[in-house]
């Protein structure tokens, strides 16, 4: 089958995918937050039930529309200001159970097929929540969310990491609190906010916890700083993988004749197969890129830097990953191969053991994509 495949290809050359297609191959997602995909009635409806009068307004189309232009200005520091919103309405059991299975049950109906969801539990503790309290809440509801997909015959499965805030001073204590759920639904561990002058070394002591305690993490590094954040985060802490980490193009030269030259630090990073989250909206409206055309991923791809496609903010960015995937289609031309090789890229570097991300890209995703494949050829089943 694989044979008759590459030869129909090579026959008639590349084929992009439709959006049908795209809506149907499975995905993973390394990088979402989870206060940043919430549905807009669903932020309406949770401010109504605590009594929060912050909204611009109540009506969730408007809302929604609201979202997107707030995180369309270009800046960093003004995209993470809208969730001072969403924050506030997700401050009880109740709501964090039900933003944690909205946010399953979307990402499984968008064909998602494992997911790595973050969120901050120091951000959700003004109704008086303890961390570990938020922490059930989120995994409760995830376990909801996975459970109610299935009904659906979709699967998902959810995992959490736990985020510390750059500017704060919580991360040890954050890092302690993933370890203790360790196995209970949460993955790893994350460090986020705004980069500039919150350098990752500040949290040099949560990242040696956890290094001694051989537990997984990410760093957001490389978004809206440069090469010197993202060397830190992996020379100083030792990150697993690159939250954006987009900024590494600024070690990579090319030249009129287009020869390619990596630096040390880009060569290091492709060398060593760091995973690079890659968020191609979200990094459109913090300023990180022009245009989709001519976001990095795509060099990045073509040099076999270990890239992966993610949502970053759904409700934010207006966006999903089929609508990611759709974007870098339009703007290189990319096959379902190509999908499939940045599938199974985050597969590879999602924080499971080695057995159950084998089975997962063995059982469902190189199936999922070898049916679409086929379908060039034979036409759809039935």
């Amino acid at each position: 089958m694989e044979k008759q495949i590459a030869a129909f290809a090579g026959a008639t050359g590349p084929r992009v995918p439709t959006s049908e297609q795209i809506a149907r191959a499975p995905k993973v997602l390394l990088h979402d937050h989870l206060d940043g995909g919430l549905r807009p009635e669903t932020v309406v409806e949770l401010a109504a039930d605590c009594g929060y009068a912050g909204l611009p307004t109540a009506d969730p189309k408007e809302l929604g529309e609201w979202f997107r232009a707030a995180a369309d200005s270009g800046s960093l520091e003004r995209y993470l200001e809208t969730f001072a919103h969403t924050c506030a309405v997700m401050q009880t059991r109740a709501a964090l159970v039900r933003v944690a299975a909205d946010c399953a049950e979307d990402l499984a109906a968008d064909g998602v097929v494992y997911a790595e969801v973050r969120y901050a539990p120091e951000q959700h503790l003004e109704a008086g929540l303890s961390l570990d309290e938020v922490v059930e809440a989120v995994n409760e509801g995830f376990r909801l969310g996975e459970a109610n997909a299935r009904v659906r015959g979709r699967r998902i499965r959810v995992g959490t990491l736990l985020t510390a805030m750059r500017h704060a001073a919580r991360s040890q204590e954050i890092a302690e609190l993933a370890n203790r759920h360790r196995d209970r639904g949460v993955v790893g561990f994350d460090i986020a906010g705004a980069e500039a002058g919150h350098p990752p070394t500040r949290h040099q002591a949560a990242f040696d916890y956890l290094k001694g305690e051989n537990n997984h993490f990410t760093i957001h590094a490389g978004e809206a700083f440069g090469l010197p954040s993202i060397w830190e985060a992996l020379q100083c802490c030792g990150a697993d993988r690159l939250g954006h980490g987009v900024r590494i193009v600024d070690d990579i030269t090319v030249g009129e004749d287009g020869a390619v030259g990596l630096g040390r630090l880009a060569a290091y990073v492709r060398d060593k197969r760091v995973p690079l989250e890659m968020c191609p909206t979200s990094n459109l409206q913090t300023g990180a890129a022009a245009s989709y055309a001519e976001h990095p991923i795509g060099l990045l791809a073509r040099l076999k830097f270990r890239v992966t496609v993610n949502t970053d903010n759904r409700l934010m960015s207006g966006t999903s990953m089929s609508r990611e995937f759709a974007h870098l289609v339009d703007a290189f031309g990319y096959t379902l191969a190509d999908l499939e090789w940045f599938t199974v890229n985050a597969m590879k570097s999602a924080f499971l053991p080695f057995d159950e991300r084998l089975a997962m890209i063995s059982d469902v995703i190189k199936p999922g994509y070898a049916e679409l494949k086929a379908e060039w050829l034979f036409g759809p089943r039935g």
